[in-house]
């Protein structure tokens, strides 16, 4: 029989028809993918840079996080008090969605302490060079705590303007001794623009005490810097021994994060991944 164009198309409406429903349906109790990613969403790693530095520290550690899938926060740490210091990264918290890993390098392990604490969003703390404190104590006692930190020999204070009124101190590492004490192991070049680039810490931050401690219900993960001539590797050592941490050790410098970055990611992602 010879097929006209006519009869044609009155015959593929009928053919489609029957070629969709010859196609079993989807069944009903699978979930879409986009479902999935729902029920288990990736944590966001919200990174906390610490006295002497700004955020760009964590940038080799931030593009291996974003490689990896995870979205990224560095937010910038004023360095002004502890309290305030805590307030403000509970205020930036807030404004994330999902769960959330918290790390802290130095100064910034007492202020994601602080600010972690009644959060239930936040799935595990990473001390990164840190102070891990307990309530009542200060950042400059815990670096006090075990002989090592020439940090005293290489700052100078100066004055800044309160907002209240008044001045306040506040400390900055002397650039020709920044290379030797804070990233002995980062390329001269480099250490050069970390020191020039470096956010002064007040005085205030460093001797206020600790309130309640995030780590004694979160799990915590520690990175030791046996080379750490900012807080003693000792000190580093006996505070994550006390929080329960998951503790690494590395040969490294205080500015860990810019020398081995990949370590540092390393130790992250075993926190993420064990808390997920």
């Amino acid at each position: 029989m010879q097929l006209t164009r006519r009869t044609l198309a009155l015959a593929m409406p009928a053919t489609l028809a029957a070629l969709i429903g010859a196609v079993p349906a989807a069944p009903a109790s699978r979930p879409a993918a986009a479902d999935t990613d729902r029920h288990d969403p990736k944590p966001t790693i919200v990174l906390v840079h610490g006295a002497f530095a700004d955020a760009s520290s964590w940038s080799g550690t931030i593009r291996r996080l974003q490689h990896a899938g995870y979205p990224v926060l560095a937010p910038a740490n004023p360095l002004r008090g502890l309290a305030a210091d805590t307030a403000y990264l509970r205020s930036v918290l807030a404004a994330v969605d999902g769960p959330v890993v918290l790390v802290g390098h130095s100064y910034g392990g007492a202020v994601i302490s602080g600010a972690a604490v009644g959060n239930s969003r936040v799935k595990a703390l990473v001390y990164i060079a840190a102070f891990t404190p307990d309530k009542g104590e200060s950042a400059a006692e815990l670096a006090a705590k075990f002989p090592g930190s020439t940090l005293g020999d290489t700052v100078n204070p100066r004055s800044y303007p309160l907002p209240g009124g008044g001045t306040g101190t506040e400390l900055v590492i002397e650039r020709a001794k920044f290379h030797g004490q804070f990233a002995a192991d980062v390329p001269a070049a480099e250490a050069a623009v970390m020191a020039a680039t470096q956010r002064p810490v007040a005085t205030a931050a460093l001797e206020e005490k600790a309130g309640e401690a995030a780590w004694k219900t979160i799990p915590s993960w520690a990175l030791i810097a046996t080379a750490d001539k900012n807080i003693p590797a000792a000190a580093e050592r006996w505070m994550a021994r006390r929080a329960g941490s998951h503790i690494t050790e590395v040969d490294a410098s205080h500015a860990v994060a810019v020398s081995r970055p990949a370590v540092v990611t390393h130790v992250i992602l075993a926190a993420v991944r064990a808390t997920r």
